[in-house]
């Protein structure tokens, strides 16, 4: 029986992939750094654990073989240079039977780009059947454990170094959806997808929706690049630092400023909206 490898499985895609996959009838093994029960799913008890850690090659021998077909990517986390440990992994894992790979990327980096974008650009050449997704920035940015989320909830404060830039900000659980339909539909999409939510917003945009559905305000301060860098480097590497503060100097620049039709043409039902996110996961939920 074929089983879908999903890497990442306890964390804010892969979880959502793993319960798609399960309501779906696939069989799933669940990797993570730890190896733990993916428990946000719920369906823990449906799915094989194992642990799965980039940095740690004698783990991906259990993550691979026993029917394992298809894999969902979720890069490793800070990296600079994905490419350096997920390509060797990629191509045993073509060599033992995996026909069907799904990497997540981000709408702002392109085949060929920095970090993922690497893996990205040498996917095709290994398996004949994948997908890259390529998400805007995550509604749950706000709502769960990312620094955002961390500076709303303690301080009613977003910072970036966006100004005035908007970006097509998108549900966890739609990215998840469209991962889903690439892993088990018959034809994989062999193409990269672009996906968003339905409207592009400002982060002040943002702010006020916050402010409006939990009843506290919430501002938008704008930093600089070099403000934004340093601030990001006491939480990661300085290096992925840089390349996110440049990303937020892009979306100043409009480089975000779009919208697609990717969820609703894959998984047809049109994407979800800001505000019912928001109302739905107020409080850190999701």
């Amino acid at each position: 029986m074929s089983a879908a490898l999903v890497i990442g499985a306890t964390g804010t895609t892969g979880s959502r992939v793993v319960a798609g996959l399960v309501a779906a009838g696939v069989r799933v093994r669940g990797a993570s750094r730890r190896g733990v029960a993916v428990q946000r799913a719920g369906v823990g008890a449906d799915v094989e654990v194992v642990r799965f850690d980039w940095g740690d090659a004698d783990s991906y021998g259990g993550a691979l073989g026993g029917g394992v077909d298809r894999v969902y990517l979720v890069p490793p986390p800070g990296a600079a240079d994905p490419a350096a440990v997920m390509l060797p992994f990629l191509r045993r894992a073509r060599a033992e039977g995996v026909r069907r790979a799904v990497l997540l990327s981000s709408s702002a980096i392109p085949a060929g780009g920095p970090a993922v974008g690497q893996v990205h650009a040498a996917l095709p050449g290994i398996f004949d059947e994948w997908a890259v997704l390529r998400p805007s920035w995550f509604m749950q940015n706000f709502t769960g454990d990312h620094l955002h989320a961390r500076t709303v909830r303690a301080e009613g404060v977003i910072r970036t170094a966006t100004g005035e830039g908007r970006v097509g900000f998108v549900d966890a659980g739609d990215i998840a959806a469209v991962a889903v339909r690439a892993l088990v539909d018959e034809r994989a999409p062999n193409a990269d997808l672009v996906i968003t939510g339905p409207q592009a917003l400002s982060y002040g945009d943002i702010a006020a929706v916050l402010t409006e559905v939990t009843g506290r305000a919430v501002v938008h301060q704008r930093l600089t690049r070099e403000e934004m860098a340093e601030r990001l480097a006491a939480e990661m590497p300085a290096a992925f630092a840089g390349m996110l503060a440049d990303m937020d100097r892009a979306i100043a620049g409009g480089a975000e400023d779009r919208t697609t039709g990717t969820v609703e043409r894959i998984t047809g039902r049109p994407p979800h909206d800001f505000r019912t996110v928001a109302e739905r996961e107020a409080g850190g939920r999701g």
